[in-house]
């Protein structure tokens, strides 16, 4: 059974500007659009709008073309709004797994300067082709696997020498994946070793984040040994520290082991993206990760823009109402009675 239908197919020969309608366009497996500029293997290969979005759009500026906002398919009665990443959408005969929702917009393009609305770095979603073929206006869409929009996107980064050489067998990287699974039931969108090289941890770091990932969680590297350079890898990205949650995993951890003390991990923040450091080992990998664990869905839904603090904000302003009798003072002229 159809959940939506392909209403519009688009392509640009150049990056930066808008795309233009095409009759039909041919989709490669791990490479997107063929023709299309953005084409290639990294995991935005695709780029789709819901047509309800482009709608409100129109609203305000009814010349809008298909392709002005930068997407390459439009779909229309696909409810967007709850598909997270890994959701996968059956189009004719093409698969797509989304891989991102919105995007990180750095500075007014082209495309914003003509539509006046950054639209794909609001709504727009992402996707990777794990099934090619010909897609044209009029196709039945199917969701084949759904994953809702409120999992928590997670990955983990394992950083050891021997591991990336394969000397050892990488078990912490397992560990917090699989514990991660099992109590916030989150997706894990990457896991991996990479040695204990800044520069090699910091690339893997800002791809992770740059895809909007919710969680980065690192295993290793945050001792006090030469090698040991995942703090320093971590503190040349973020924009603001955490540092309750590496003093928590810390004071929890010193509690059987003074050696605890000697760890340099780090919390922190990119852009939309937690971070946190673990140690290297199996046990002390978890052990840290299961003291803060209950902290992370809230600090998510909070990077997410989600939520502040709605129980305190209702206790503000009662106060406020109970202080200010009809409030005048404090609301804004057009809300004034």
């Amino acid at each position: 059974m159809a959940d939506g239908m392909l209403l519009h197919v688009c392509l640009s020969e150049e990056k930066g500007g808008a795309k233009h309608e095409a009759p039909s366009i041919s989709v490669r497996v791990e490479q997107g659009v063929q023709g299309d500029a953005h084409a290639g293997s990294l995991h935005r290969q695709v780029s789709l709008l819901a047509r309800a979005g482009i709608d409100f759009a129109r609203a305000k500026q009814e010349d809008l073309q298909p392709g002005a906002f930068g997407e390459n398919l439009v779909i229309d009665g696909l409810d967007c709004n709850d598909l997270g990443v890994g959701t996968q959408l059956r189009i004719g005969p093409v698969l797509l797994e989304l891989t991102q929702i919105g995007k990180l917009c750095h500075a007014r393009s082209t495309v914003e300067s003509s539509t006046r609305d950054c639209l794909m770095s609001r709504i727009g979603l992402f996707a990777r082709v794990l099934e090619g073929g010909v897609l044209h206006a009029g196709l039945q869409v199917e969701i084949v696997q759904r994953v809702a929009r409120s999992t928590i996107q997670a990955a983990v980064i394992t950083v050891s020498d021997r591991c990336a050489n394969g000397v050892l067998l990488d078990t912490a990287g397992p560990a917090v994946a699989g514990l991660l699974e099992s109590e916030l039931h989150a997706r894990i969108a990457w896991a991996g070793v990479v040695p204990d090289e800044a520069g090699r941890i910091a690339a893997k770091l800002k791809e992770l984040c740059d895809c909007l990932v919710d969680l980065v969680i690192t295993a290793g590297g945050t001792g006090i040994s030469p090698r040991d350079v995942t703090p320093e890898a971590t503190l040349s990205l973020i924009d603001r520290e955490v540092p309750g949650l590496a003093e928590a995993m810390r004071a929890a951890s010193a509690q059987r082991t003074p050696n605890a003390l000697l760890s340099r991990a780090i919390t922190g923040i990119r852009h939309k993206t937690l971070i946190v450091n673990l140690p290297g080992s199996r046990e002390a990998a978890t052990e840290n990760l299961q003291a803060v664990l209950a902290a992370l869905p809230h600090a998510v839904r909070m990077l997410r823009g989600e939520t502040g603090h709605p129980e305190q904000d209702e206790g503000r302003s009662a106060s406020i109402d109970s202080a200010n009798g009809p409030n005048d003072l404090i609301r804004p002229p057009s809300l004034r009675g």
